[in-house]
């Protein structure tokens, strides 16, 4: 995957027309940065954010392979849509019905 750098500076180190998610980055933005990276970042928490789907539980959960015919896809999509949820939610709820 390459790497695209959040800024590019020109040879007098001046930001130019430079944007995070469609917003513009100002000097004023970058130097509260800075000043906020020199005094130091908050180790714990730093290690609390975390990144990709939240978790479920108290432990992590696994990813399995399920193999379904077409029809029973089907079935389980017109549920989900019926009670508005996503087809995981209907697969966990029928494992878990007794």
């Amino acid at each position: 995957m390459q790497r695209i750098p959040l800024f590019s500076y020109n040879v007098n180190n001046v930001i130019q027309d430079e944007t995070i998610n469609g917003v513009p980055v100002t000097e004023a933005q970058i130097t509260e940065w800075a000043t906020e990276a020199e005094s130091g970042f908050d180790v714990e928490v730093l290690k609390k954010r975390s990144r990709g789907r939240p978790g479920r539980g108290a432990e992590p959960s696994q990813v399995i392979a399920l193999r379904l015919t077409a029809e029973e896809i089907r079935s389980i999509d017109a549920r989900a849509e019926r009670e508005g949820k996503s087809r995981s939610e209907v697969i966990r709820e029928a494992l878990v019905s007794d």
